[in-house]
């Protein structure tokens, strides 16, 4: 049976991982637009990206002042049976974690702007969960900091506007944001069902690693086409000039009204931090990346 205290631990273990070290197909999309960068203030920024990745592995300590805030997709199998409050434990989960680590407040009071301490509150940590067959269980961890998360946007577009009203909201979105999302970012595009869900779909894109092609081809060359437009801006690293806007595109689709075409970005900055823990064998594990 899984434990309130094994995904207690599990989980500030991955707000730990997430905080600390970035999954290694980013590290490695950081060094590949090094090498093709020739924009020398944009290279020199990459440069101190890889830098700063490596004094917070030997320090052990957060990748980025702005620790974020934490979403949480959780999978649960049918069949599992917990006898403890899930959302609960992940919410002391990542007060303690606040504590350990240690990790900026950055939660307040939306209207007072108080903050608080533990960076937990209502809605905060955000947890999704999803009931599937079976004994399986799964948690997702994606942390963001707010110049990523202010540059998100929704759309709702005309259903005839089709793939290219969804390559320009894209682009017209990343033009916007310009070097606040702390470039280069990863991109995450959520198409169709309601407003809330294609929010929802394209932050789970985001958990998609960079090096992992969509299984759609359709979308997978969306992607692709994306990138390369984005890549066109000449916003590059920081928002200082060059080639390297984005390390990746990822999309994800839902089903939707036929008068309706929904299209949400969720960006992420080069800090691209997330973390993944799987059942295996009756033992919660964390997944590498």
């Amino acid at each position: 049976m899984l434990t309130e205290r094994e995904v207690y631990q599990t989980a500030i273990e991955m707000l730990h991982r997430a905080e600390t070290t970035l999954p290694k197909d980013v590290t490695r999309a950081l060094r590949r637009a090094l090498r093709t960068e020739q924009n020398p203030i944009s290279k020199l920024q990459l440069e101190l990206m890889l830098k700063n990745l490596e004094i917070a592995r030997k320090l052990d300590a957060p990748i980025c002042q702005d620790t974020g805030t934490f979403t949480f997709f959780v999978r649960i199998g049918r069949k599992l049976i917990l006898n403890f409050d899930l959302r609960e434990v992940i919410t002391r989960a990542v007060a303690e974690a606040t504590k350990k680590i240690p990790l900026r407040v950055n939660v307040v009071d939306p209207i007072t702007r108080k903050p608080m301490s533990s960076n937990t509150g209502k809605e905060q940590p955000t947890i999704h969960i999803e009931l599937t067959d079976g004994n399986e269980f799964q948690m997702d961890l994606l942390v963001r900091g707010s110049g990523a998360e202010n540059c998100g946007r929704l759309f709702m577009l005309g259903p005839t506007e089709g793939l290219n009203g969804i390559k320009q909201a894209v682009i017209a979105t990343l033009n916007e944001a310009g070097g606040k999302p702390c470039p280069p970012t990863i991109v995450g595009v959520g198409i169709g069902g309601s407003m809330e869900t294609a929010c929802l779909e394209a932050k789970r894109a985001l958990l998609r690693p960079l090096d992992k092609k969509n299984p759609d081809p359709i979308l997978a060359k969306l992607e692709r086409e994306i990138e390369v437009a984005a890549n066109r801006l000449n916003i590059g690293a920081a928002g200082l000039g060059g080639k390297n806007t984005v390390l990746g595109v990822k999309i994800e689709k839902a089903a939707s009204h036929t008068a309706s075409l929904a299209v949400a970005i969720a960006m992420q900055c080069w800090v691209a931090r997330r973390a993944s823990a799987k059942l295996v064998n009756g033992k919660l594990r964390l997944v590498r990346s």
